[in-house]
């Protein structure tokens, strides 16, 4: 697992690259904000529910949560599963907001 910083996320989402964002949160706090990841809640992670992320074993996953602890804990269940480009977003949601509003 690798990390990525807000910045960087952000940069790489204002070039208008391709990003394939994923959001361990719980439905309403997505509800409540989110940066336009794809919701899928850790606990489906965990129980190993991954049929809408298989086409992304090979490919870059920018995972993140409120603060990154969860994502840490899904990268770790996915690198387990056999996926190969993670990256934990460095503080999450929290540090999202609190650099750029």
């Amino acid at each position: 697992m690798q990390h990525i910083t807000v910045d960087e996320l952000k940069a790489r989402m204002d070039n208008g690259e391709h990003i394939n964002l994923i959001d361990v949160r719980e439905p309403f706090e997505y509800a409540e904000f989110n940066i336009g990841g794809k919701l899928i809640p850790l606990g489906k992670i965990t129980s190993f529910q991954l049929e809408e992320l298989e086409d992304f074993k090979n490919e870059e996953l920018i995972i993140h949560c409120k603060a990154g602890s969860r994502s840490m804990t899904a990268c770790a269940v996915l690198e387990s599963a056999g996926f190969t480009n993670l990256k934990n977003v460095t503080g999450g949601v929290f540090a999202w907001k609190q650099k750029f509003g």
